[in-house]
């Protein structure tokens, strides 16, 4: 009898132990979308990399900065028609490559 009740334990954790990873990657969850919400996106803060876009040139480290602080608004500003022929080249690549800063896949 004692092994069972011991068993019954063991088995009633289970559903804690799955409640509590839920809830941490639901924190975790909302965490990332606060810091991702806290970007203010404005085309403007890149506009110390438009030099290093069209001509190629090396970028800045402010225009660093800025491209890694406006990484999350990239695929809504190539969806911009008027910010798209800047935005989504070969050159704006290159840059945020330069500047160690992955392309997002938009």
């Amino acid at each position: 009898m004692m092994a069972s009740s011991s068993n019954s334990y063991r088995f009633s954790s289970g559903p804690i132990m799955w409640w509590s990873l839920v809830v941490a990657a639901m924190v975790v969850l909302a965490a990332a979308r606060g810091a991702t919400a806290a970007v203010a996106c404005s085309p403007v803060q890149l506009s110390s990399c438009v030099s290093a876009i069209r001509s190629a040139t090396q970028p800045s480290k402010l225009c660093c900065a800025k491209i890694k602080e406006q990484r999350p608004c990239l695929c809504q500003y190539m969806k911009n028609p008027a910010l798209k022929p800047y935005v989504n080249t070969p050159n704006a690549r290159k840059v945020a490559s330069t500047c160690g800063t992955p392309f997002p896949k938009c």
